[in-house]
């Protein structure tokens, strides 16, 4: 029997398609994300694996993975995302219709982590504010921008996953003291990934840059709010390669403004990308990117290298290294078997 699967018309590395036509049991198919609902949704209700994009203001919202979507594909075995995020997939109404969710965990995590020490380093040295008031006006003297040295800092990790993991090493190797704050992992284990294990409340008293690495979640949104700002060091950077909604954006404006903190590096936003009236976007101690940490031609092939290998692996019976629901698996064997039988 033909195993379905279907990703929208949206770009991802040619590697992903490559590698699924290589498979004589699979039946690749590509569905349009706009001009045609009929025939995309004909794909999706046949489809036992779709690849969701995990660009959630890129993808449109009736292509979410959500409870009305999965009412409408009967045979749909796994959601599968194209990053290491899935905003774009419930994964609650997916465990509770026996769908495995998985995602590429780790398949971006050096492009994320150089693209973190680029943005502390950049902030720290005040080398965006230079570049700008270079291009614009003369007349200041370079102690007007003088920025400081990371080495001998603290820096705070929220989550020390693959991306901080990473980052953590990069900061060893500049010098740094490296903290963190990981719900999922023991003292142990974040000792032994190169932190020292902290609360919450002590990562924001010690830390002179605070880094985000953490999921976007219920229990994570707004976590960086007008009260965990104030908890930071005086003069201290904060940084979100991690995900938009994680911090308050315009309580982070206003920590700015006041002078509580001296600089941010933001990659991720509320909206992206966000409206050029938007107050961070004003400030010259904020260097903004646009949801690009992830987004190198190495870490493109990667992950979609990744993604198409996981497909093969649960279609073909194995278990998938990075599933988001794991608790789902006696259900989604059983739902397997009985559709790909």
């Amino acid at each position: 029997m033909k195993k379905r699967v279907v990703r929208a018309d949206l770009w991802i590395n040619p590697v992903f398609d490559e590698r699924l036509a290589q498979e004589q049991d699979i039946d690749f198919q590509i569905f349009p994300v706009r001009g045609n609902r009929d025939l995309a949704l004909k794909m999706l209700s046949q489809a036992h694996v779709y690849q969701v994009s995990a660009a959630k203001d890129e993808l449109p919202q009736e292509w979410f993975v959500s409870a009305d979507l999965i009412a409408q594909c009967p045979q749909l075995l796994c959601v599968s995302s194209t990053g290491a995020g899935y905003d774009t997939v419930d994964v609650a109404a997916c465990t509770a219709a026996g769908i495995a969710v998985v995602n590429q965990a780790g398949g971006n995590a050096d492009s994320v982590a150089e693209h973190t020490l680029a943005l502390m380093l950049s902030v720290s040295r005040r080398m965006v504010e230079s570049d700008r008031r270079l291009r614009r006006e003369q007349g200041f003297t370079r102690e007007d921008v003088m920025g400081h040295e990371i080495r001998g800092k603290t820096m705070g990790l929220v989550g020390m996953g693959h991306i901080g993991t990473r980052v953590a090493r990069l900061a060893h190797a500049f010098g740094m003291q490296v903290i963190a704050v990981d719900p999922y992992l023991s003292a142990a284990e974040i000792g032994q990934r190169g932190a020292r294990s902290v609360s919450m409340p002590e990562l924001l008293a010690q830390s002179d840059v605070v880094s985000l690495h953490c999921p976007r979640d219920a229990s994570t949104l707004k976590m960086m709010n007008a009260g965990t700002f104030a908890q930071m060091k005086k003069g201290a950077l904060f940084i979100n390669t991690a995900r938009g909604g994680l911090h308050d954006e315009l309580a982070l404006a206003q920590a700015l403004a006041s002078g509580h903190l001296a600089g941010a590096g933001l990659d991720v936003w509320d909206q992206e990308p966000p409206p050029l009236a938007h107050p961070l976007l004003a400030m010259d101690n904020v260097f903004a990117t646009f949801h690009t940490a992830g987004v190198t031609h190495e870490a493109r092939r990667n992950v979609a290298a990744i993604g198409a290998e996981q497909i093969i692996q649960l279609l073909s019976g194995q278990r998938p290294p990075r599933c988001v629901n794991p608790e789902v698996w006696p259900t989604f064997e059983k739902r397997r078997d009985a559709l790909l039988r």
